[in-house]
């Protein structure tokens, strides 16, 4: 009897230890589950928000000093193989189906897994990453570089927004007009867009292997300038301001699913043509590669060359015509204050993906675009109420100018619109809308505050 009652308390000891053991093990995995889901959510969450520009912590200089601007994967060999955030974005390697899987500790996949998905000129860009730092240019020197690549393309994009105002505008086609839900620079904002989902999209990876500077240029300086939020928020308080609410409500409305669609289609067009360049076999990019200190220097050289002659041509011109007033004036005076209002917007993306505090809260909101579009649509609505209230032609030019240029260069709608698809293609796609809220209603109720309320009450003409 002693002993069946010994085998007994000897079986309930070891079935309790069993227990514990599983338990043990269930928390642990459990622990693991939470910490993988928690991992892949704040990834997530950097990259939708680091999906149109990240300033200038994109340089070579301070990519590998930031966390969430580059990740590294163990190659079988040993050697450490480092890929952009853009690079995985642009070929679509963080997708919802990856994101929304929840199930297994968080593992770094195989750098043969993720190169596979790669066109070979990604993972040229990631191996030989290191020689580029040595080849290339020093610190100060790669900075100043990356401002004369946004500044020359900034320009152009002015002057391509002006083009396309007046193709589009009453004075030719007649699509576009002041008092229209199709305001003036919508034009501008669509092609921005459908080529955001190009550039910086599907092919900005393929861009930055040629130069990296050259994929800043063109997005956040050609694109960010062609494209203005701040333009696109003051035609509406100007319809709000005549009575005219229900076509600010649509312009706001159609404008965003017009831009939403053109990227969409940027971003399918592009995927058509990268996959038929894919079927041609075309020869690689690498020969085409900026990389060496004496090709960079080149570049930096013919670019200032090009930047001296677009100001001071701008300069000139706008001397010009200052006396006479008019859109030319305003135009030149742009091109001249274009740059300014690159580099701040350029600065300000910095912010994108590193969230509020030391724990990163909200970082899936871009904050540097949003204070870059919130910030100039309340200055240039501030610009508005003193025109109004100069009412003098030279004021008149004056302010244009900066709208036109400073702030419409300030403010973007293609980088917008890259980070608006990006969370749409998460697994919260919920949050692109949330995005577009928190952009649009606080810029439109400052500017009423600003602009509107001092129109309504003054007895401005």
């Amino acid at each position: 009897m002693d002993n069946v009652s010994g085998d007994l308390r000897h079986e309930r000891s070891r079935s309790s230890h069993g227990m514990k053991i599983s338990g043990s093990s269930f928390e642990k995995h459990s622990t693991e589950d939470l910490l993988s889901s928690t991992s892949l959510d704040d990834e997530e969450n950097r990259s939708v928000s680091e999906a149109g520009d990240i300033g200038d912590r994109a340089l070579h200089s301070t990519r590998f000093s930031n966390c969430g601007s580059s990740h590294s994967f163990v190659h079988e060999d040993g050697h450490v193989l480092i890929v952009e955030d853009e690079a995985l974005q642009a070929n679509n390697s963080w997708s919802r189906e990856q994101f929304s899987s929840r199930v297994g500790p968080a593992v770094s996949p195989l750098a043969s897994e993720i190169t596979s998905s790669f066109p070979p000129n990604t993972v040229d860009l990631a191996i030989d990453k290191n020689q580029d730092v040595e080849n290339g240019l020093p610190p100060t020197l790669d900075y100043v570089s990356c401002l004369l690549h946004l500044s020359v393309c900034g320009i152009f994009g002015v002057i391509t927004r002006y083009l396309l105002q007046k193709l589009y505008g009453p004075e030719v086609a007649g699509v576009t007009n002041i008092g229209s839900v199709l305001y003036l620079d919508l034009p501008s904002n669509m092609v921005g867009s459908f080529l955001m989902g190009w550039w910086g999209v599907v092919l900005k990876a393929d861009i930055s292997t040629i130069s990296e500077h050259l994929a800043i240029g063109l997005t956040t300086g050609y694109l960010g300038s062609l494209t203005t939020f701040s333009g696109w928020n003051q035609k509406m308080l100007d319809l709000s301001v005549n009575g005219q609410w229900v076509y600010a409500s649509l312009g706001f409305c159609f404008g965003l699913f017009l831009v939403a669609g053109s990227i969409l289609f940027g971003v399918a067009t592009a995927k058509g043509f990268k996959g038929l360049l894919v079927e041609l076999n075309t020869r690689s990019t690498n020969q085409w590669r900026v990389k060496s200190y004496k090709s960079h220097l080149t570049v930096m050289i013919a670019l200032l060359l090009v930047l001296g002659v677009l100001l001071v041509a701008s300069g000139l011109l706008d001397a010009k015509e200052f006396r006479n007033g008019g859109s030319e004036a305003q135009l030149w005076l742009a091109c001249f204050l274009a740059p300014i209002g690159v580099w701040i917007r350029w600065t300000l993306a910095r912010l994108n993906g590193r969230g509020i505090g030391k724990s990163g809260q909200f970082n899936w909101v871009p904050f540097g675009t949003l204070a870059a579009n919130i910030g100039a649509a309340s200055m240039m609505a501030a610009l508005a109420t003193v025109k109004k209230a100069v009412n003098t032609k030279n004021c008149d030019t004056v302010a244009s100018g900066i709208q036109f240029g400073l702030l419409g260069c300030m403010s973007t709608v293609s980088t917008f619109m890259a980070e608006f698809h990006a969370m749409s293609q998460s697994s919260r796609p919920w949050r692109a809308f949330a995005y577009a809220a928190i952009t649009i209603v606080p810029s439109f109720c400052v500017g009423i505050l600003i602009y509107c309320i001092p129109v309504w009450t003054k007895p401005y003409n």
